[in-house]
């Protein structure tokens, strides 16, 4: 490949980038599911207020991440199954040094019981 070449798809990237930081979800489901497996983190909340993402109905192991996109400060609410610096690494791959805080959340559903739908009971004949 040729260096324009490269550097036309490089500036056709950013333009990419760019006007999905102008919409109102920054993580396209396919970024989501890739997640996942690359950094075992789940993004539970994603562009929401500060208020939004302290809600007590979510894991206990989750963080609220800070960031910068295009001069406006975004809040995720993301768990990790692993380390927190997975979440730090999965967020400075996305959008770089731009990253605000990560703070620990205030859920208070334990991680065991996030997402888990009791049995249903059986009919007795």
């Amino acid at each position: 490949m040729n260096k324009n070449s490269t550097e036309e798809q490089m500036s056709s990237e950013k333009e990419k980038t760019s006007d999905k930081a102008l919409s109102s979800d920054l993580w396209t489901s396919e970024e989501k599911d890739s997640v996942k497996s690359l950094y075992g983190c789940e993004i539970l909340k994603q562009n929401c207020t500060l208020q939004e993402a302290q809600t007590k109905e979510a894991p206990n192991d989750a963080y609220v991440v800070s960031y910068l996109v295009n001069g406006k400060i975004c809040h995720d609410l993301t768990r990790s199954g692993g380390k927190m610096v997975r979440i730090f690494d999965m967020y400075y791959d996305k959008f770089g040094n731009n990253i605000k805080s990560i703070v620990w959340g205030s859920g208070m559903i334990s991680p065991r019981n996030w997402g888990y739908e009791p049995p249903k009971p059986k009919k007795r004949k």
